[in-house]
């Protein structure tokens, strides 16, 4: 039996997220719930869906949901738009819902998808890269389906696809050198180099993170890795942290890193899975002060790029 994925999303021409023009492959589940998440949809493995309520025509007539969910979790009152019982949609495996709204208020966020449909995709998307482009597996957090992952990285050596990874490295040692086997170009996110920070804004202390890290340097793992921090005023944009990161990163001979300016593009899916988001009005970092960040690793021989002005 084939295995199969869990994707909630495949975005090409990107031009962000590695070398050159990319397919970007979203895996679902995530060990950490970082505060300011841009993709909360990713959270869950399994399937779920978003309810998008705003785009809901109920007040035009606009029954069509109804009666079609088998938990009766959709409810219409009078002069009120449509609530959700989201914790119970958790449990469905039909989405109804989804198929016969005409306005696609509810969202399946997740599907499943083989190693073959990955492939068909990539071979699809194959001559808009370029010479320097290829697929990125991105998530969420593809370590947790490294199984099917790494059926799907031995096909795109095959096919020489160059292959990159946007990781947290919160995983299990031999899994996450299993699979660095097969990749090329690798984000790693380092959120805060304060293992109690760490937890506080990720639900996970940086312990595994950090070691996976040195571990993959020893390893003598010959691909290109890039440290990434979306940095966020008040939590991570300190001075001291900072130092902490840049003496880590010598002692590993790790001489890159991107600072992510902090943004809200995730907000919107907050609200539409039920959650409450609480950097509705902080988090925001200057460019000014991504610079002056910017300054002290490059004075510490550290190539630093801020946002997307990088050299891939």
């Amino acid at each position: 039996m084939d295995k199969k994925g869990l994707i909630f999303d495949i975005q090409s021409f990107s031009v962000h997220d590695g070398p050159g023009c990319r397919t970007n492959v979203f895996f679902t589940g995530c060990p950490l719930k970082c505060r300011w998440c841009a993709n909360p949809e990713s959270w869950i493995k399994g399937k779920h869906i978003m309810f998008a309520g705003n785009m809901c025509k109920w007040d035009k007539g606009c029954r069509a949901c109804e009666h079609v969910c088998s938990k009766e979790v959709i409810m219409f009152k009078e002069h009120e738009k449509p609530s959700i019982e989201l914790n119970v949609c958790k449990e469905c495996e039909s989405f109804d819902c989804v198929n016969i709204c005409p306005n696609n208020v509810f969202k399946q966020c997740v599907k499943d998808y083989t190693v073959d449909d990955i492939v068909k995709i990539l071979r699809r998307d194959f001559n808009n890269w370029g010479p320097d482009g290829g697929v990125t597996f991105t998530g969420g957090e593809p370590l947790l389906h490294d199984e099917f992952l790494i059926e799907v990285l031995k096909k795109c050596r095959e096919l020489q696809i160059h292959t990159a990874i946007e990781t947290s490295a919160y995983a299990k040692e031999e899994v996450f050198l299993k699979v660095f086997e097969y990749i090329e170009f690798a984000f790693i996110d380092v959120k805060n180099m304060n293992r109690e920070k760490h937890k506080e804004g990720t639900g996970v202390y940086n312990d595994l993170i950090l070691s996976n890290i040195a571990t993959l340097k020893k390893y003598k793992w010959g691909g290109r890795v890039v440290l990434r921090q979306p940095t966020i005023a008040g939590y991570n944009d300190s001075d001291e942290n900072a130092y902490e990161l840049i003496e880590f990163m010598n002692k590993n001979s790790l001489y890159e890193i991107n600072l992510l300016k902090f943004h809200r593009l995730g907000e919107t899916k907050w609200n539409q899975l039920g959650k409450e988001y609480e950097y509705h009005e902080n988090g925001d970092v200057t460019q000014e002060k991504l610079e002056y960040l910017q300054q002290i690793y490059l004075n510490n021989n550290i190539a630093c790029y801020v946002g997307d002005n990088t050299p891939f």
